[in-house]
């Protein structure tokens, strides 16, 4: 691989810093690295290959010369700052949700559809976290035979609201134990022991706008179109990683024997049988590393074309940054 120009837009915030350190892990050659991220955040320090740099605010011209710009911004700045970035000759590997659904744009999972990637007119999105672990965890098995319908429950842990929502777990669980008075500035409800079953906008159908990533990301990933998916999101007082339930219904049956045979030599996932005693990850198993942990593949009851799962991956690594590093990585190989 050549060396590279690369560009991190939103680099100070927690998907931005994790971007840069599986860069480093990835031993991605930089040639030239631009930090960028908002005014609030311009004239701010980070570090990157062992060499301090001052972040820069970004402008319109912010990307010329840089073959790849890593987005951890918002809707708006993506949507704002995309136009220009194509315009510069980069391709921008974007963590929103603003491009997703274009049908111009590729979504991409390198495991399951990475040659997508390659049909990019200079835009390549990036899933939902929960979509991107789920995805990986029943892609080989969607390749046996395409899965008809999925039901979800994802357990969606605190960091996926970034800084501000390990934050305020942190600081509700230090007020309960010391006797203080709660607050609550990022979540809807308190968060410390308590479970909250609604993360994104409430849409016209009842479920919210998160909810219905999984299953209209979800037919885009896999090519699978007639995909349907209910799901439910859950805010747990978890650190980092997310976990899913997952049961779905394949065109023809897919044994739990095929099941697991396909989970056990899939790119990007582990399938736990017998891991300290146990048939099932853990949020904290999984926490800090790129592979999705799969566990509990069993028959469905109420259907014999069903199976049911569960899954767990670090949705800051897996679910947002190394996702996008792992995207740049293949366009990189082969540039």
């Amino acid at each position: 691989m050549k060396k590279v120009n690369i560009g991190i837009l939103g680099c100070t915030g927690v998907v931005g810093r994790q971007m840069m350190q599986v860069l480093e892990e990835y031993r991605i050659p930089v040639d030239r690295f631009v930090p960028l991220a908002s005014a609030n955040s311009a004239g701010s320090k980070v570090v990157f290959n062992g060499k301090e740099y001052t972040v820069q605010e970004a402008k319109e011209t912010s990307f010329e010369g840089l073959d790849y710009v890593l987005g951890a911004v918002g809707n708006g700045m993506a949507k704002l700052f995309a136009p220009h970035i194509v315009k510069a000759g980069a391709v921008f590997i974007d963590n929103s949700s603003s491009f997703r659904m274009d049908p111009e744009v590729p979504l991409v999972v390198p495991e399951i559809n990475g040659e997508d990637a390659f049909k990019n007119k200079g835009i390549i999105s990036n899933p939902n976290c929960s979509t991107i672990i789920t995805m990986v965890a029943v892609g080989a098995i969607n390749a046996i035979s395409p899965i008809t319908e999925m039901f979800a429950s994802t357990y969606q842990a605190v960091s996926g609201a970034g800084k501000a929502g390990l934050e305020e777990l942190e600081n509700q669980m230090a007020d309960m134990a010391a006797g203080r008075a709660l607050e609550r500035n990022v979540f809807p409800h308190q968060i410390a022991m308590n479970v909250i079953p609604c993360i994104g906008s409430e849409t016209d159908n009842g479920y919210t706008t998160e909810e219905m990533k999984m299953q209209n990301e979800g037919r885009k990933i896999l090519h699978n179109p007639g995909l349907k998916v209910s799901c439910t999101c859950v805010r747990v007082p978890v650190m980092r990683s997310h976990s899913i339930s997952v049961t779905f219904r394949t065109k023809e049956k897919v044994s739990v024997e095929q099941a697991e045979k396909a989970v056990s030599v899939a790119p990007g996932c582990v399938l736990t049988t017998d891991f300290q005693g146990r048939n099932y990850p853990t949020p904290l198993d999984t926490s800090g590393q790129d592979l999705v942990w799969v566990g509990r593949i069993r028959e469905d009851l109420t259907s014999d074309r069903g199976l049911t799962l569960w899954c767990c991956g670090d949705q800051v690594r897996k679910g947002a940054a190394s996702n996008a590093v792992q995207i740049l990585k293949l366009l990189a190989e082969r540039a």
